[in-house]
């Protein structure tokens, strides 16, 4: 059978995310043609650029899918804008900056008859699959998540994830839930939080967070933001046939101390992970289908409404 010609893609907000992740994916994917960027500050070599989404729409028509990467505090306008031009709409972690911006967005979606996509890279990481199969048939008796990690590494300068709509250290952390209800079989619940908030930011750099299940006591999960040695992603589970590791944001798999075969040895825990996002977004429109999951973003806003909330010392990048 011959192959379909490649859907037009626009990319929107190319920073650091888009540059490392989105460029490259859709350059190496025959499903996808970058047609155009949409960028204030920004742009890629060889490919038209526009300053505002609604010029591009008008003037691309040909474009099919628009791809936002910016943050999400200014996401849901420029998706608003692409689903009413009939355009389906792929969105990055996080897929808006509250739940109801994402509930409406697929409500738009669904009436507009356009596929539209909340990314969760992280599911995507090499043994995460593997994880969920084998937890399938386990009785859950405890979980802890902890991912560490020194924004000054991974958030150069990025100013706005510190304030109203930024997340904070949930940035990351999003990723570790969006693993957690991912893998586990029994949906958790959020029962508690302490939030640790810098003086001077409007976001936390630091949660620890516990959960309600219905066979485990004890799941929990610690995020925190001012890890400078080895930068921590693992996800452990005690159960009622074995001890679960998964590392490395789930790049790698242990069962009762024995490693899995990894099918990915690059040791790039992204390494594959936004090229199976694409071909699930080429899958979604060339099907029709809607894939708007918000269950991470829930247990975030769980945590911001049910937290404790302390100050700790300002915190200067």
């Amino acid at each position: 059978m011959a192959q379909s010609s490649p859907m037009k893609i626009a990319l929107v907000g190319i920073g650091k995310i888009a540059r490392d992740q989105h460029v490259p994916s859709i350059a190496a994917s025959p499903d996808w043609q970058l047609a155009a960027t949409v960028s204030r500050n920004h742009s890629i070599n060889g490919t038209e650029s526009f300053r505002d989404v609604e010029t591009m729409l008008e003037a691309r028509p040909d474009i099919e899918v628009v791809s936002l990467c910016m943050p999400p505090a200014s996401r849901f306008a420029y998706a608003i804008a692409s689903i009413a031009a009939g355009r389906h709409v792929m969105l990055e972690k996080p897929p808006g900056a509250t739940i109801s911006e994402c509930l409406q967005l697929k409500a738009k979606a669904q009436e507009a008859r356009v596929s539209i996509f909340a990314t969760w890279h992280s599911r995507q990481a090499p043994q995460v699959a593997a994880a969920k199969m084998w937890l399938k048939d386990k009785r859950l008796h405890r979980l802890s998540v902890t991912w560490k990690e020194d924004v000054r590494r991974w958030h150069p300068g990025q100013d706005w994830i510190w304030e109203p709509g930024g997340f904070g250290v949930f940035d990351p952390g999003i990723n570790a839930l969006s693993i957690l209800t991912e893998i586990v079989p029994d949906p958790v619940q959020l029962k508690g939080a302490l939030l640790q908030f810098p003086a001077n930011r409007q976001t936390p750099i630091a949660a620890s967070l516990t959960f309600r299940h219905p066979h485990a006591d004890d799941v929990c999960a610690l995020f925190d933001w001012g890890e400078e040695g080895d930068q921590i992603w693992t996800i452990e589970a005690e159960t009622s046939e074995g001890h679960m590791l998964l590392s490395g944001g789930g790049a790698e798999l242990a069962i009762d101390g024995n490693k899995l075969p990894t099918p990915d040895q690059s040791g790039d825990p992204l390494n594959g992970e936004y090229p199976r996002l694409y071909a699930r977004m080429a899958e979604l429109v060339r099907t029709g289908a809607i894939d708007m999951d918000i269950a991470p973003l829930a247990l975030v806003a769980d945590a911001m409404l049910l937290g404790r909330r302390i100050a700790v010392e300002p915190f200067y990048a």
